[in-house]
């Protein structure tokens, strides 16, 4: 995996659950500004999966085993996608929380997709 793009997502989804929960906090639902936000969240994530994918049929394998990677690189790559969707279709500020909790939680699976490729004691 990259590193770098790693640290990127995982910072990004942090910035994000900030955002959306402090607008949970003032009790706003999601604006445009947050889809947006989304949109950059999700379009890192969607470089993951097809950078994860490249380096599978170039022959490198992750220290975990291949199944359970490309389970948590799938995951990661729809979190905040699904968590968008609902945040539309819950327009009050409990979509604001939906997102927030996605976003910490595509910050959780950048770090188990760093430990399952190797990056950890590997």
């Amino acid at each position: 995996m990259i590193t770098a793009l790693t640290v990127a997502l995982g910072v990004t989804a942090l910035v994000l659950a900030a955002w959306c929960g402090f607008a949970t906090y003032r009790d706003q639902p999601t604006k445009d500004w947050h889809f947006i936000g989304m949109a950059v969240v999700a379009l890192l994530a969607l470089v993951q999966l097809v950078v994860g994918i490249v380096r599978l049929a170039g022959g490198d394998k992750p220290d975990q085993g291949v199944a359970i990677f490309v389970a948590y690189l799938v995951g990661s790559a729809l979190a905040v996608p699904i968590a968008a969707f609902m945040s539309l279709a819950e327009r009050t500020r409990w979509g604001s929380a939906t997102v927030t909790a996605a976003a910490v939680v595509l910050a959780v699976l950048e770090v188990r997709l760093y430990d399952i490729w190797g990056g950890v004691g590997g």
